[in-house]
C-alpha cells in the first residue's frame, strides 16, 4: 500500500495524548495515509473501558480514530499472524498475540509499522519498521 503507514498502539497514544513523543513521529507520518489495525482499535477501546472514561473522552477517541483507515481482519492476515507467531517461537522470541496481529496487518499490506517498541517486532520477516530512538 503505497504511502500508507500502520501506527502501533503506542504511537497512536502519543499523538492522542499530545505527548512530545508524538511530535517526534510526525515527520514519518506527514503526507501518508495513516492506518490502524483492528487489534489497535480493540486495545484503544480496552484502554478507555479500563480507565472508565466518560462520554466526552470516548467521543474524542472516536473522533480521532475516524481520521485513520482501519485494517480489518481477513484470512490473509490470519495466515500472516500464524507465520509470525511460529517464526518468533522458532527464534526463541515469543510475541504476544496482540503484537502479532498488528505485525500481520503490516506484513499483509506491505506497509511500514510505526512503533516505539521496535524490540517487540524485531526479526519478523517482511516487516518494515519505523521508530525513533529513546534518547
Amino acid at each position: 500500500m503505497l504511502n500508507y503507514v500502520l501506527l502501533d498502539t503506542d504511537v497512536f497514544s502519543f499523538l492522542f495524548k499530545h505527548s512530545p513523543w508524538g511530535e517526534r513521529y510526525l515527520p514519518h507520518l506527514t503526507g501518508k495515509t495513516l492506518c490502524l489495525s483492528f487489534q489497535t482499535v480493540a486495545e484503544l477501546y480496552y484502554w478507555a473501558e479500563k480507565q472508565r472514561w466518560g462520554t466526552a473522552r470516548h467521543e474524542r477517541l472516536h473522533a480521532w480514530m475516524r481520521a485513520y483507515v482501519v485494517i480489518p481482519y481477513d484470512d490473509a492476515i490470519a495466515l500472516a499472524w500464524a507465520r509470525i507467531k511460529t517464526q518468533r517461537e522458532a527464534q526463541g522470541r515469543p510475541i504476544s498475540a496482540q503484537d502479532a496481529w498488528i505485525a500481520a496487518c503490516a506484513v499483509r499490506y506491505d506497509c511500514p509499522l510505526v512503533t516505539h517498541n521496535a524490540k517487540d517486532y524485531a526479526g519478523i520477516l517482511k516487516l518494515r519498521l519505523i521508530t525513533e530512538p529513546a534518547n
